[in-house]
């Protein structure tokens, strides 16, 4: 008999419109799972499989804009690791702050859902990640991980933070409001952020407190999701939590993909250029031109040398020659 396809498989692509989408995703879903409408903007999508419990916070526009089946991201982690999946998806950015949302999350505490799992992981990126953080209170001792998310954007905690003006008649002060206070409840939280992006370290402050790891993922920029699954890692890091072998060094360790990515390595070349840097660029750019053949990198090195001997300043010794192949010799 011929296997029947899992869930996870099917492919979304092709349904730009949200409403066509959602209504393919329910057919997907089927026996296995449940598309639930919260409202005109919100929805949530529940596959089961197996008792670890994925909960991820995605928007619409970023499912098709990143995967090319126009899958969430929590797809690809359940079908690797046999996990169920809850989906929280919204149209657009939104924090998630709609009363329909909340109330879909209080009818899951009176029904028990959380504790048919064994395991409970929230994760989100960024508004997303706030949701995560916020929403995580519904199931206590679950784990989260949330990238470069924001703490609030209530105006008299977090005023500095200009980017999103038009949330600023959204009220943070209600049910699931303050991000870092709703981790209280759970067992472990990692809020992974650039510093260099300074509006987001200061978010990430907010949450410092206990049971709450804090790492910096220092010149990945602005689009830390994006980034982490380029260097094929984010993957990795939602399954080291649930096996409970996260934390700082296991991050360091991951974190040393970036060495050979060249979306890491340009952003660091620029910082260096911009802060006059010669000594470090040269540095740079020899370890980039040993790895491959990139014209940025060679100009920049040339232009380096040149700066620095126009100033007299000190360079870095040029790299030892390769040593010869050992091998006997011919007459």
């Amino acid at each position: 008999m011929k296997e029947a396809p899992n869930t996870f498989d099917m492919p979304l692509s092709g349904l730009s419109d949200r409403d066509a989408w959602l209504d393919r995703v329910a057919e997907v879903a089927g026996d296995d799972g449940y598309v639930e409408r919260l409202g005109a903007r919100h929805a949530a999508i529940f596959i089961e499989d197996k008792p670890t419990l994925l909960v991820t916070f995605e928007t619409h526009q970023g499912i098709i804009g990143q995967s090319r089946d126009a899958q969430p991201m929590g797809w690809d982690m359940a079908k690797a690791l046999a996990w169920s999946h809850l989906c929280l998806v919204s149209d657009g950015d939104t924090w998630f702050r709609d009363k329909a949302v909340y109330g879909y999350f209080d009818r899951l505490i009176d029904d028990g859902f959380f504790e048919d799992f064994e395991q409970v992981i929230f994760y989100g990126a960024g508004p997303c990640g706030y949701a995560a953080a916020a929403f995580s209170v519904a199931a206590p001792g679950a784990k989260v991980v949330a990238l470069a998310p924001q703490a609030t954007l209530d105006p008299r905690v977090t005023e500095w933070d200009d980017r999103y003006r038009h949330m600023r008649g959204t009220s943070f002060t209600d049910r699931y409001g303050y991000a870092p206070d709703m981790l209280d409840a759970a067992s472990e939280a990692f809020i992974l952020y650039d510093p260099e992006e300074h509006l987001d370290a200061m978010h990430a402050a907010l949450f410092a407190r206990k049971g709450v790891t804090l790492f910096r993922m220092r010149f990945m920029g602005p689009e830390l999701e994006k980034g982490l699954m380029r260097l094929s890692i984010l993957f990795r890091i939602l399954a080291q939590v649930s096996a409970g072998k996260l934390d700082r060094v296991a991050l360091a360790r991951l974190f040393r993909a970036r060495r050979r990515d060249g979306g890491y390595q340009f952003t660091l070349l620029q910082r260096l250029k911009a802060d006059a840097r010669p000594y470090l660029v040269v540095v740079l750019a020899r370890k980039v031109l040993e790895q491959r053949n990139a014209r940025p990198f060679r100009k920049a090195l040339d232009a380096a040398i040149e700066v620095a001997e126009e100033s007299g300043l000190r360079l870095p010794p040029p790299p030892l020659p390769a040593p010869e192949p050992i091998g006997e010799e011919h007459e």
